[in-house]
């Protein structure tokens, strides 16, 4: 959820018993908007501010790395959504005046995040006689 904090927007997670945690990798980058989880919230990917310029991010919750997004063109994000598994990051933009959706595929950078009981490989498909 997206609440103020000091007069900024700042995305704060509820977890499961209802308890706030606060996201402290994120202090430095606020406000924040268009907050987005991957399955297992192990990926949160939101939009911040770095001086006049919006920057679209994603943090690794796990290991606490901050991925930033450079958008080149002076693009500017305005919203997104993040894929269940953290594949890809579909980014509303703002380019020229001009609003469109860019998809980016994440999969180089980040490991997926895989769904509650999901198998870590593909099994085998077997054909019937």
């Amino acid at each position: 959820m997206i609440s103020e904090l000091r007069g900024r927007p700042t995305v704060l997670l509820r977890n499961e018993n209802g308890s706030i945690q606060p996201v402290p990798q994120l202090r430095r980058h606020q406000p924040h908007s268009s907050p987005s989880l991957s399955w297992n919230g192990r990926y949160l990917a939101l939009i911040t501010q770095r001086g006049q310029r919006r920057l679209a991010i994603v943090l690794d919750r796990l290991n606490g790395r901050l991925h930033p997004l450079p958008l080149p063109g002076g693009r500017d994000p305005i919203r997104l959504s993040l894929a269940p598994d953290a594949r890809k990051l579909a980014l509303q933009v703002a380019d020229q005046g001009q609003w469109r959706v860019e998809v980016l595929d994440l999969s180089e950078m980040l490991e997926p995040d895989r769904a509650a009981g999901a198998a870590l490989t593909t099994p085998a498909i077997e054909e019937s006689p």
